[in-house]
């Protein structure tokens, strides 16, 4: 879990740095904002599909109402 965290947050961090870079660069700015929007919902994607445990519940997907 802090793995994950980290490497969220090292991709996430990482991809606002390439859109902030983008502006400074010469050539190729298209492709680096690109690249950092790219990297930033890879990061949100990897978050979002960790799973979580905010419903206690072992089978959240079972269609059976809660106990």
């Amino acid at each position: 879990m802090i793995l994950s965290f980290i490497l969220f947050v090292f991709l996430f961090l990482g991809g606002i740095w390439l859109m902030g870079l983008a502006q400074s660069l010469e050539d190729f700015q298209a492709i680096v904002f690109i690249a950092g929007l790219l990297i930033m919902c890879l990061s949100l994607a990897f978050m979002m599909r960790q799973g979580g445990s905010a419903t206690r519940r072992s089978n959240s997907w079972s269609g059976k109402a809660a106990e």
